[in-house]
């Protein structure tokens, strides 16, 4: 018996080092996301650019989104993308699905994707994991992701 659950996110944040730095100590997974450019899918439209993950308080997502700030992740897209126009991100604490999510973090980041691409046909399009899977887990909690807060 899975339970619904849904998935809302905060209110969006600048991509800007001040509000970068008090995640420090968070992990969870983050979305990197374009003010103004909608970026046309194939099965619809979104501003969502990026899904990433800290999996480790000690790499906590202030410390990845600091690299994707920085360039220091060497992912070309975000870095262009926040050449064109400021970005935004938004997150989710991990601590705040541990009763109801029972597998890693990694999982989490895995079944948010899946649902993307089930959704809008394809990855988000500045990550470049493929075939990444749910370890055939058995799914107790079922998200409902809210995906229209990147419209």
């Amino acid at each position: 018996m899975s339970n619904e659950v849904k998935i809302y996110f905060d209110s969006p944040k600048s991509f800007q080092p001040d509000n970068i730095k008090p995640l420090n100590g968070i992990a969870g997974l983050y979305f990197i996301f374009s003010q103004s450019i909608d970026i046309q899918y194939p099965f619809e439209k979104s501003k969502l650019l990026y899904i990433g993950m800290s999996e480790k308080k000690t790499n906590s997502i202030a410390s990845r989104l600091s690299g994707h700030f920085d360039g220091k992740s060497k992912n070309v897209g975000l870095t262009n993308y926040r050449k064109v126009e400021p970005l935004l991100f938004t997150y989710i604490n991990f601590e705040m699905l541990q009763n109801i999510w029972h597998f890693r973090i990694e999982d989490l980041e895995s079944y948010f994707l899946l649902n993307f691409v089930e959704h809008f046909g394809v990855y988000p399009i500045c990550n470049n994991k493929t075939g990444f899977e749910i370890r055939n887990n058995i799914l107790s909690t079922n998200f409902k992701i809210d995906w229209d807060y990147f419209k």
